[in-house]
């Protein structure tokens, strides 16, 4: 089964689960990027006209830079963000629409300081239609990631 980890990392400690997992399970990397990246001002949730805030509140699509080659080719994929609002932030929301999932097995994890990981499938689960999502699980390593993935690719 061919791996793919796609993730996105506001602050750096997704990437890190992400880049320690997909050595661990020999699964293939990709960024989710915004085309105009993040300051630290634009995540400050504490601030209400933070750009996390404006775009979560406003459902707004946020463009991604580049594409994932071979999409096709991969049966297994792991999509990683930091929690938002209770969800993933709109860039994932609007990476995942951008391809087709039918047939695809998808598990998402998040990284958090605080949040729990809530309702997260359920919100996500609209925006990966056709493909078979297995939840969503909160993780604070790449040795926890790797855990989940191995426990949602059996299910």
């Amino acid at each position: 089964m061919k791996a793919l980890i796609a993730y996105f990392s506001a602050e750096g400690n997704t990437a890190r689960v992400a880049e320690e997992a997909a050595a661990a399970l020999g699964a293939d990397l990709f960024e989710i990027r915004p085309e105009k990246p993040y300051t630290p001002a634009d995540i400050k949730y504490t601030n209400p006209l933070a750009r996390c805030n404006r775009e979560k509140i406003g459902g707004k699509d946020v463009p991604v830079v580049g594409r994932i080659k071979d999409f096709d080719d991969y049966d297994f994929i792991l999509i990683g963000f930091p929690i938002w609002y209770a969800a993933a932030p709109n860039v994932v929301n609007t990476f995942c629409k951008a391809y087709n999932w039918y047939g695809k097995k998808i598990a998402a994890f998040a990284t958090s300081g605080g949040s729990g990981i809530g309702k997260t499938a359920d919100k996500l689960r609209p925006f990966l239609s056709g493909g078979n999502l297995a939840g969503a699980k909160l993780v604070h390593s790449g040795s926890e990631l790797v855990a989940w993935a191995r426990e949602a690719e059996a299910l």
